[in-house]
């Protein structure tokens, strides 16, 4: 059974730094594409990050561009999001996910975590 786990968030004032890590178990392979999603609320759920199975190509939606760096540690079988800067407008749950598909369409994504909260006060 496929499992991922997301952790890290939280209530940050603006301008301030969170990480959001994500454990994925279960998946037969590593080769693996994994995303990262967030809603906020009354919001449709939009794309943040993605990082290919090997790590080398890493594409981002622009508002976070520059803030906000996606990783991820095959043997650990972890994927990172380092937030920096964050504003107000960054407030959502944020999901990961993996898929065999390197996408920005959520419906590509075969599993996805529990999500975790994440707000930023002004």
């Amino acid at each position: 059974q496929v499992q991922l786990v997301e952790s890290g968030g939280g209530l940050v004032q603006a301008g301030d730094s969170l990480r959001l890590s994500c454990t994925i178990s279960g998946l037969p392979s590593r080769r693996y594409a994994m995303a990262w999603f967030r809603q906020a609320p009354g919001k449709e759920r939009e794309f943040v990050a993605d990082i290919s199975w090997s790590g080398n190509t890493k594409y981002y939606t622009d508002s976070v561009k520059g803030r906000f760096t996606i990783s991820r540690d095959i043997d650990k079988n972890t994927v990172l999001l380092q937030m920096s800067s964050l504003k107000p407008e960054d407030t959502a749950v944020y999901y990961c996910a993996a898929g065999t598909l390197l996408t920005r369409r959520g419906e590509s994504y075969e599993s996805w975590g529990q999500g975790t909260q994440v707000t930023v006060s002004s």
